[in-house]
């Protein structure tokens, strides 16, 4: 098959002559252009604010300021959890205000418990349900901070104050919004189809390489897929900002995620052809060039991801043919089946992706996809250390703030859950996000110092004070895209409003505002020093309970005890795959991959077990996998093995029989490889015993 045979063209390859010098000058121009959006958000909220006569205008501009994103997709998204969760957390104070009017101590141990609750909640979820749920703990948190008098004695007019602080919050993300969605028409779609065309594209042209080398380049392949993997575990923000920009996705999320996990199903397919061909004889090399004709020629071409790109809708019909032919193709060993069955898994799971990027690009093409729920237990010890790292915090700077009857302790304590709440769901950079925020706290307080004290008292209009504010605004914009120190402009620009306090009668106490200034400083650094002395789980530990768990689901399903449903055991794992920190080695990482295409063996062998009458053969092997013991399993399926070759059951099932010993093969490999690891767990016998 070439490509001219299939339909599909070459992909053009670039000029050499083509200009370096545009990609350079279009990158600075959304810069500015951000800068320029930043700008303009926060002023029409400061706007909006000063008409309708807002006590503190200020966080409507602080508000457009955070809910500006680089992309509007991820603007959109973030500002309706912000709009959600603003709401629930001025309900969540009223309602504390309500059940301890009379009570101090109860109210503030009670808006801490909440700001933890919130914490734990924004841990289990991702992206901008995640960010949701962190704001319903920091804005309950702002909002009691208004109410509180000098000792954190709650007020008995909350109901207005948390209305009050909404509507201002509100009109900031509307504000935001609105500038977004007219100035910027997004390309969320574009980029997420490019990334994922380039995964396809590269998985795709990999693995042919390989099958034309026969597995030469076996070396080199384990470090590809480990790389490739991170790079799909990296789609979720990504496909987040592009829900958020195109409203006809919502209703293409399962096409979405279908095309993620196909290219977890190509790579899991790339490597069980990877072990065959690595231990091939030369006669069976000879033999696997059929298997090679049969890969499509265009998927082995070097630029690939340009037909991904645009002629997606081709590839899902040539890669499905592929797949047919491969399924049905005669081969005269086990080694060859298994190696054809594991090129046709990966080209199954390319034209699963290949369906979602028609339907990514192709907003008229009809969907198949049904989104079905699966169950599913994430790892509730990160999410715990957060929730206790955000009590201990508030409760601690709660204690300083009602002894030393500080001023600005409610601004502290603001700060500080804003810090360790908003922070928790990044891991291992938590701590340096939050050390970055601080310094870039403490440089706005200065800046805003030095223009609300020198500048703003010469200014009487509102345009005068929009042109100082973008004068700071639109340059630390455009910083806070650079890749130096990104996350101290992006708190510049986010506080510098709020710091400013512009209002519609100005007050000039310069012993007041260094006191605030000081507060907020000394509330985020307080978030810093939460994450030092209790500090989340490094990538390496985390990466290792996600496996731990794998293992245990994985030890249930050898034992027969837990659904053997191919797409659910499947649709697990891609789950438990998604949650893996970005920066997991390599080893985990191939471990990971191993449990799950083990466990599509062993639910394959049980089905191709029945036709064969060795159902109890099979259990006893991995029940004994499931015990723990797996030199026994590797002598149990190594003995079915030789029965299966061994037996002659005529043409009909000759497919059958090369099958179910090229499965088998797989699982002795796998086991013989990673038996050590499956076996350094407590058997699930032993732990459904102490449950």
């Amino acid at each position: 098959m070439d490509n001219k045979a299939s339909g599909l063209s070459r992909p053009d390859v670039a000029r050499p002559g083509a200009s370096r010098w545009l990609p350079a000058i279009w990158a600075l121009t959304r810069k500015i252009l951000f800068g320029l959006r930043l700008w303009i958000a926060v002023c029409l909220a400061l706007y909006v604010a000063f008409r309708l006569e807002l006590d503190n205008a200020y966080w409507a501009g602080a508000s457009a300021a955070i809910v500006c994103q680089p992309s509007v997709g991820a603007s959109l998204r973030r500002g309706a959890a912000r709009l959600v969760g603003t709401v629930v957390g001025a309900a969540a104070v009223v309602a504390l205000t309500a059940c301890f009017a009379q009570d101090r101590a109860a109210f503030l141990l009670g808006m801490a418990i909440w700001a933890g609750a919130c914490a734990f909640t924004a841990n289990l979820l991702r992206d901008s349900a995640s960010y949701g749920a962190a704001l319903a703990g920091f804005t309950a948190v702002i909002v009691a901070g208004d109410e509180l008098g000098a000792t954190g004695g709650p007020g008995g007019d909350v109901f207005i104050l948390a209305v009050t602080r909404a509507s201002e919050i509100c009109i900031g993300i509307v504000c935001a919004t609105v500038v977004l969605a007219g100035t910027d028409l997004g390309d969320a779609r574009r980029r997420l189809a490019s990334e994922l065309a380039a995964l396809a594209g590269d998985i795709s042209h990999r693995f042919g390489r390989s099958l034309a080398r026969a597995g030469a380049e076996e070396g080199d392949a384990r470090p590809a897929r480990h790389a490739l993997a991170t790079r799909i575990v990296a789609l979720s923000p990504l496909v987040d900002e592009a829900l958020g920009e195109v409203s006809d996705l919502r209703h293409r999320v399962a096409a979405l995620r279908a095309a993620t996990d196909g290219l977890v199903e190509a790579l899991s397919g790339w490597r069980t052809a990877a072990n065959c061909l690595k231990e091939l004889q030369e006669e069976d090399r000879r033999e696997a060039e059929a298997i090679f004709r049969l890969y499509p020629a265009a998927l082995r071409l070097p630029l690939a991801n340009s037909l991904w790109t645009g002629q997606s809708g081709s590839l899902i019909g040539i890669c499905r043919g592929a797949v047919r032919a491969l399924v049905v193709l005669p081969v005269r060993t086990p080694s060859l089946r298994l190696l054809a069955d594991g090129t046709a898994q990966a080209l199954r799971g390319l034209s699963q992706t290949a369906s979602g990027l028609t339907a990514l690009v192709d907003p008229t093409r009809a969907v198949s996809y049904r989104r079905r729920l699966h169950w599913y237990r994430p790892d509730l010890l990160p999410a715990a250390i957060a929730a206790v790292r955000v009590l201990v915090t508030i409760v601690a700077l709660e204690l300083f703030w009602v002894v030393t009857a500080w001023p600005s302790g409610a601004w502290a304590m603001s700060f500080a859950a804003i810090g360790v709440i908003l922070f928790s769901p990044r891991e291992a950079q938590a701590y340096s996000e939050a050390r970055a925020f601080t310094i870039g706290l403490a440089l706005a307080a200065a800046v805003a110092a030095i223009v609300r004290f020198a500048i703003l008292p010469g200014m009487e209009s509102f345009a005068g004070l929009s042109l100082v504010i973008g004068g700071v605004l639109v340059p630390v914009g455009i910083l806070s895209l650079q890749p130096w120190q990104t996350s101290v402009f992006k708190s510049f620009a986010i506080f510098f409003c709020m710091l400013l306090a512009p209002a519609n009668l100005m007050t000039f106490d310069t012993v007041q505002y260094y006191n605030q200034g000081l507060a907020v400083v000394v509330g985020m650094g307080s978030a810093a020093i939460g994450f030092l002395l209790i500090p989340p789980l490094s990538p390496a530990a985390r990466a290792s309970r996600i496996l731990e768990m794998t293992l245990r689901d994985f030890r249930r399903l050898a034992a027969g005890r837990q659904c053997d449903c191919l797409r659910d055991w499947e649709s697990r794992l891609y789950r438990r795959l998604a949650d893996m920190p970005a920066a997991v080695d390599a080893e985990p990482l191939a471990r990971f991959v191993a449990m799950l295409s083990m466990g599509s063996t062993i639910i394959r062998l049980r089905l191709l077990a029945r036709r064969f009458k060795m159902e109890a053969e099979i259990d006893t092997a991995f029940s004994a996998v499931a015990e723990g013991k797996s030199a026994t399993a590797i002598s149990h399926l190594a003995t079915m093995e030789r029965e299966l070759r061994q037996s002659s059951k005529g043409e009909a099932d000759g497919t059958a029989i090369a099958r179910a010993c090229g499965a088998i093969h797989a699982a002795l490999h796998t086991l013989t490889r990673y038996g050590d690891y499956f076996d350094g767990l407590e058997s699930v016998a032993v732990l459904e015993h102490r449950a």
